[in-house]
């Protein structure tokens, strides 16, 4: 595949199935797609400590997100 900065960048591209499919296919909400995207294209677009800084960043929010719901379940 070509690369297409827009549609198709390189670093979302590199294997048979593009990261926005995966993340669709899979049913991911917000923050899991966003952690799954900068896994992803870490050490291939920009800095690849800064990216998964970032895809932990969302991974923290779901998970205190997810604790929430949790707690609020158990009153």
């Amino acid at each position: 595949m070509t690369d297409d900065s827009v549609n198709h960048p390189s670093h979302y591209t590199r294997g048979s199935t593009e990261v926005w499919t995966f993340i669709r296919e899979q049913k991911l909400n917000y923050h899991l797609g966003c952690a799954i995207k900068y896994i992803c294209r870490a050490g291939y677009k920009n800095d690849a400590i800064e990216d998964l800084r970032k895809s932990i960043a969302y991974l923290q929010n779901e998970l205190e997100h997810q604790q929430q719901l949790q707690h609020k379940s158990q009153m």
